[in-house]
């Protein structure tokens, strides 16, 4: 008996030491990743403080979306017109001048881009005011005020709507490659070369993870918001509204969970899919509003060439394929193998007209976070599709989701139970929605 109790508690120091081992070794591979990281980035990370300081000197802060201001008129929509028209001529000259030899090259063409770049740019703050204001317009219409209207009914437009249509920044995304995760993300400056992008990514392979470098077409962490300049007006609107939503969604528990996860206070992978893809959700389905109410002639639909042939893949579906496997590779160990066997699916999409520049543990990481990407395979925007045609309008979508804070709370919404504002569980009724068209 003497004995067994001796081995017993022998047994248990043991188990103590082991997990106090391993908790060191993993906190020193962290530090040293960590350090990694910092010495690979230093010349190419994203000062934020420094860039909101240049922003604030250069153009003094003006919220865009301010409530008190008229309605936008149709007819004020011409600055937002003449950029978008800007926009495609940019590219057509661009796309020209690319074609040129050096020699056949002409002085004229240069400035022609020159030109029509600097007035494109002189547009800039006027297209951001009435965008702004007419996103607000909509928002206002669906109801949509402030985190806090939820609970107290208080009309007051907040956080402002305030972004900068401008190229953001790139981000790294750092995976363990013997699982999909995005265990880090550090943002880089704007205008890196292809060959910026290979060397980064290859020393950072370096300290034995996955990583990919990836141009981004909205960055909602600094105020004023980043918006890419370059795409189409649907995108510029549905991105301004999404990285605003996630600001909005940052007073509530849905979003607060988020923030912890970002710092890696609380690494939460399935409240990341859930605060991108309900951001995701509202956003598409005011843009579409705005577009409709101001732009309708953007929706026109063109009737692709006759000529035309359907695609010999479906791309959605390889990806899918491609993400379940390697996760079941990775799951036995196969880690080399899981890595060859995307840069094989990699080749085999880019022989069938689609393009992915590197396909690996990193990516699917950074997509994946979107449910509504072929990339991911939660089932987390489904269900949150199915509580949006629970909901009779898209505020009481958008309300109910942000009170969440947990991946249960979802499961239990769509069971027909919402949380109080003291966390206990009330029944609540749940109708399917009258009349609300949804894409």
């Amino acid at each position: 008996m003497h004995i067994r109790r001796v081995t017993a508690r022998a047994s248990k120091a043991l188990g103590i030491l082991l997990t106090i081992a391993v908790t060191l070794i993993s906190c020193g591979r962290a530090k040293s990743l960590d350090a990694g990281l910092a010495e690979i980035v230093k010349p190419y990370r994203f000062n934020v403080f420094r860039w909101e300081f240049t922003e604030l000197l250069r153009r003094p802060v003006r919220a865009q979306g301010d409530a008190s201001a008229q309605p936008a008129a149709r007819s004020s929509s011409g600055p937002v017109t003449e950029y978008m028209t800007l926009l495609s001529d940019i590219r057509r000259l661009e796309a020209k001048i690319e074609q040129q030899s050096s020699s056949e090259r002409d002085t004229e063409s240069d400035g022609q881009l020159q030109a029509l770049q600097a007035h494109r740019q002189a547009l800039v703050p006027e297209v951001e005011r009435i965008l702004g204001s007419q996103i607000r317009q909509v928002l206002q219409q669906e109801g949509i005020y402030n985190p806090a209207d939820r609970l107290v009914g208080l009309r007051v437009a907040f956080p402002p709507i305030y972004f900068r249509l401008q190229k953001p920044p790139h981000t790294l995304i750092v995976s363990p490659r013997e699982r999909i995760e995005s265990m880090r993300e550090v943002m880089l400056l704007q205008d890196l070369s292809l060959e910026n992008v290979i060397e980064i990514e290859a020393k950072v392979e370096g300290l034995g993870v996955s990583a990919l470098v990836e141009a981004i077409g909205g960055f909602g962490a600094t105020y004023p918001t980043f918006v890419s300049d370059d795409a189409s007006l649907y995108w510029i609107v549905k991105t301004a509204t999404e990285e605003w939503l996630h600001q909005y969604l940052a007073f509530t528990p849905l979003g607060f969970a988020y923030i912890l996860d970002l710092v890696g206070v609380a690494r939460n992978y399935d409240i990341a899919t859930m605060n991108e893809t309900v951001a995701g959700i509202v956003s598409a389905e005011i843009a579409s509003r705005v577009m409709q109410a101001y732009y309708a002639e953007y929706l026109q639909p063109t009737a692709p060439p006759k000529s035309a042939e359907p695609p010999r893949v479906d791309f959605n579906a390889v990806m899918r394929d491609t993400r379940l496997q390697v996760d079941e590779m990775l799951a036995k160990g196969q880690v080399d193998e899981a890595e060859r066997f995307m840069e094989e699916r990699r080749q085999y999409l880019q022989a069938n007209g689609y393009y992915i520049r590197k396909l690996n543990q990193a990516y699917f990481a950074f997509y994946g976070t979107y449910a509504d990407m072929p990339s991911s395979v939660s089932p987390i925007g489904e269900e949150l599709r199915q509580l949006q045609t629970k909901t009779k309008t898209l505020r009481d979508f958008l309300n109910a989701a942000a009170g969440m804070y947990r991946r249960s709370d979802l499961q239990d919404l769509l069971e027909g139970l919402v949380i109080s504002r003291l966390d206990a569980y009330e029944p609540v009724s749940l109708s399917p929605a009258m009349g609300d068209a949804r894409p």
